[in-house]
């Protein structure tokens, strides 16, 4: 292995340095975008509860808001559901947009990774033939050795650019997607709140209203 690195040249380093971090990454968004982690199924029915048992007081709020990024968004909408609909609505989009702010968090260096990497290879390719042809021109074409280390090290550093570029994509667009099903679930389920605590508090109006 070492010898493969020596042999590409120094642009072996940034391209080993893209793998490490590109790595690094793709563990840590595993970790981070479990849907348990994220989008726990049974956290609106838990919050329902609460309300029903008229239990949701700060503490439950603070509980259900570092629970999971779901939960900071029900804890939004929850906080701002005595202002109406419309201002519930608008605290829980705030909220969701940071939230999934978030749940982005170094895709884009992950892109950037996927597009910068066969680049690197694609430049020590031309380094590579740059070394060959200059070879050539300066002493002819007799020193195999050279020119073989040439053609190498054009052909090490491509193959290793895509090697990092090629998994990088990949994970990349599996994020990308995984993040999007994951948005679609707690939209689905800030939408189940707003109806149903809205609803609730109408019935309550129209109870008071008929008893007054």
């Amino acid at each position: 292995m070492f010898e493969l690195v020596k042999a590409g040249g120094w642009l072996m380093i940034p391209i080993i340095l893209c793998s490490v971090i590109a790595i690094a990454i793709v563990a840590e968004r595993f970790w981070v975008l479990r849907a348990t982690n994220v989008a726990p199924s049974d956290l609106l029915a838990q919050a329902w509860r609460w309300i029903q048992e008229n239990e949701l007081d700060g503490k439950r709020l603070m509980e259900l808001r570092t629970h999971s990024p779901l939960g900071e968004i029900l804890a939004a909408g929850l906080t701002s559901a005595k202002y109406g609909r419309d201002i519930m609505k608008e605290s829980i989009d705030e909220t969701a947009g940071k939230v999934i702010h978030e749940l982005e968090k170094y895709l884009n260096t992950l892109g950037t990774i996927a597009a910068v990497a066969p680049l690197l290879g694609l430049l020590g390719t031309v380094i590579g033939m740059i070394d060959v042809f200059t070879v050539i021109m300066l002493e002819g074409g007799g020193d195999s050795a050279v020119l073989a280390g040439g053609i190498s090290k054009a052909l090490i550093t491509t193959a290793s650019g895509l090697s990092v570029a090629i998994p990088a994509v990949i994970f990349h667009r599996f994020f990308s997607r995984s993040v999007d099903e994951l948005v679609v679930a707690m939209e689905q389920e800030a939408t189940r709140l707003v109806e149903v605590v809205q609803r609730g508090r109408n019935q309550v109006n129209y109870i008071e209203g008929v008893h007054s």
